[in-house]
């Protein structure tokens, strides 16, 4: 039997006109057990959603047009407050999704969901992720499958060569102490106000065929994402982000997961920033085709 009729809600709230193969497809993972600071992001999937369905999503620089793609939405996966469970969930719609061959995203919920979903790509995928935390801690609140802790289960797992950590301005030591035994590639907070990151971030991604990429909202500063379950000050603006995301318009990415949208805080902005990565990297995919 299918994973994605055992799991999935079958309830999507993305209208799309267009018929025939998906461009691109997408589920939410509504899971925050592990948050620590402002929980609700796992009501953030249906609200990215609401603003996607509100904003403009024809792309004139691409001459793109999403009014005219096929986006596929298989709704949310079952809730669980049990995070092994979700991961295991969250591992086996993800890879049965991967085997369809389409543009994925994935909308959260927190970020441990990223360990569910990166791990069930081809081992070979390209992983960049953007986040005020490192999340590598080895555990936290008395557990290692937690949202801060992730990424030190992903390189566990998968190793570091393939990671780049894009916007760090938070952390403890011994996150850092692990970032340097490890060697994990970064792009700094200060980079990217000296306006390096979209070069960097071009100049790794070359390495590879396809990409993965996380957005943790919490990257850009509360100014223009307060709707977040960690907000952290002083960080990045929506046109820093959004430079460095054009710069995937030459590789496939063929895995996307937003995370950490908190609607119980956010005033609409952080919303239609997400639903705005969404639908920027749909037309990225399509003007290559």
């Amino acid at each position: 039997m299918s994973f994605l009729e055992f799991y999935m809600n079958n309830n999507p709230l993305i209208t799309s006109p267009s018929e025939g193969e998906p461009d691109a497809t997408v589920f939410g993972i509504p899971f925050d057990s592990t948050h620590s600071y402002k929980p609700g992001c796992r009501f953030g999937p249906d609200v990215i959603r609401d603003a996607f369905n509100n904003i403009e999503i024809f792309h004139p620089e691409l001459q793109v047009d999403l009014e005219t793609a096929n986006i596929e939405d298989l709704g949310n996966a079952k809730h669980t407050v049990v995070a092994s469970k979700m991961l295991d969930m969250a591992r086996k719609i993800t890879r049965e999704l991967v085997e369809k061959n389409r543009q994925l995203f994935i909308l959260g919920g927190e970020h441990l969901i990223t360990y569910g979903t990166y791990t069930s790509f081809p081992k070979e995928t390209g992983y960049v992720v953007f986040d005020a935390h490192y999340d590598l801690r080895d555990e936290y609140a008395d557990t290692k499958l937690s949202h801060a802790s992730y990424l030190r289960r992903i390189i566990e797992e998968k190793g570091a060569d393939n990671i780049l950590h894009v916007g760090a301005r938070a952390f403890v030591k011994e996150e850092l102490e692990f970032l340097k035994e490890k060697k994990i590639k970064t792009i700094s907070d200060k980079e990217i106000r000296q306006g390096k990151a979209p070069q960097i971030l071009k100049d790794y991604i070359s390495t590879f065929d396809k990409l993965y990429t996380s957005f943790d909202l919490d990257v850009l500063d509360p100014a223009f994402a307060p709707g977040v379950g960690n907000p952290e000050a002083v960080g990045i603006t929506s046109r820093d982000l959004f430079d460095m995301i054009y710069s995937f318009e030459n590789i496939k990415v063929t895995g996307v997961d937003i995370v950490e949208l908190n609607p119980t805080y956010d005033n609409g902005s952080t919303s239609s920033l997400a639903a705005k990565i969404m639908s920027t990297l749909i037309a990225l995919n399509l003007a290559q085709n």
